[in-house]
């Protein structure tokens, strides 16, 4: 199936990276925004069908539930750990905890899109009246403290790691390479 042309989905994301100069907060969202906006350029101009093609067998990776995972991902580290929200599950649930990577063909691009927006704004106004050393209030599932530095730089390793397998999947679907 052909990729689908900017006219269909007319979004261009934008990515900057931060200043080699910037002071600590401002690098270590800088590079959050950074991977952020990288896993979106990755799943740019492919149809949902594309965003759902796994990688190879065995696995079941594809870049819809890359994309799916991050949103379970920024939900669990800033709504649940760091502000204690009650904030359940998306995609995933006891029968299937992987869920999240696990997309059905009826779900799209739009609205796993739409989903994981929603995650990032609410991890960014979350974070922002906290200072890096704040300890977040909700309990992870591992029962150790964390702050917001931590959490921060736990964000952008787990994007930059699955930013890696995002290039993997968008060469197999389609060629396209790129940082």
């Amino acid at each position: 199936m052909p990729a689908m042309t900017t006219t269909e989905r007319p979004d261009r994301t934008e990515r900057t990276e931060p200043s080699g100069l910037a002071g600590e907060r401002e690098m270590l969202e800088g590079w959050l925004e950074y991977h952020r906006a990288t896993l979106a350029l990755k799943c740019e101009g492919l149809s949902d069908e594309q965003l759902r093609q796994a990688s190879a067998p065995p696995s079941e990776l594809s870049l819809l539930g890359l994309v799916r995972h991050m949103a379970e991902v920024e939900r669990g580290w800033f709504r649940r750990t760091l502000a204690d929200e009650d904030a359940g599950p998306i995609h995933y649930s006891e029968e299937d905890p992987d869920g999240d990577f696990h997309p059905a063909a009826t779900d799209t691009w739009e609205e796993a899109h739409a989903t994981w927006q929603a995650e990032i704004a609410r991890a960014r106004e979350l974070a922002a009246t906290r200072s890096l050393d704040d300890r977040a209030i909700g309990r992870h599932r591992s029962g150790e403290p964390f702050n917001l530095r931590w959490i921060y730089t736990h964000m952008i390793e787990e994007y930059a790691r699955h930013n890696g397998h995002a290039d993997l999947l968008r060469e197999r679907i389609d060629g396209a390479t790129g940082d």
